[in-house]
């Protein structure tokens, strides 16, 4: 759909530099999505991989986000070989509902309701963002947190147009639960993509 460089306005890797690559199509159909013109895969021409890896390589930045859309209704592989060829380090956001494929160094799993992850992808995620739209998306949170790894970083992250009331119940909830940390998204607060 999209390739931009900018910086990660979310979860572990805030403040990296970044290239985002959303790819268009997703059947998961979050009512609150900021990016529903991705839906529709049908709507946004092919682009060859040579190109994408191309346009990675125009910025000094190293680190690749690829996200939709749900990227995992893909088979990865291809684009991240050539990714991984030309020297980078390629991070995921993904809800999880399809298989993981190809050669991914950080998967953020960002499971939603409406569509649920497949077990396989638990373990291999290092990061679980959880976005709270109501306060029921605490005991969830704690649903998906008890089925990662020990090892997973675990986010809280407000949903954006409910932060201003989301926000508050979540540092309670971080306070009273030191496990989690809140995720904001930055790069909506500095106006960026």
């Amino acid at each position: 759909m999209e390739a931009f460089y900018t910086v990660q306005g979310e979860g572990f890797y805030t403040g990296h530099a970044a290239y985002f690559i959303r790819l268009a199509g997703c059947d998961v159909g979050c009512h609150w999505c900021d990016v529903k013109e991705s839906w529709d895969a049908e709507q946004h021409p092919l682009t060859a991989l040579d190109d994408i890896v191309a346009g990675a390589l125009a910025f000094p930045g190293r680190l690749v986000v690829i996200t939709g859309g749900e990227p995992l209704i893909y088979n990865l592989s291809p684009l991240t070989a050539k990714l991984k060829a030309a020297g980078f380090q390629i991070n995921i956001e993904t809800s999880g509902a399809y298989p993981l494929s190809g050669n991914i160094d950080w998967v953020c799993l960002s499971p939603k309701k409406f569509k649920q992850p497949v077990t396989e992808i638990l373990p291999k995620a290092q990061e679980l963002k959880i976005i709270v739209f109501n306060k029921s998306d605490f005991k969830w949170a704690e649903d998906y947190a008890a089925q990662v790894s020990p090892a997973t970083r675990l986010y809280l992250q407000p949903e954006w147009s409910r932060h201003a009331e989301m926000l508050p119940l979540i540092i309670d909830y971080v306070k009273e639960h030191p496990k989690w940390q809140i995720s904001l998204q930055t790069h909506k607060y500095m106006n960026i993509p």
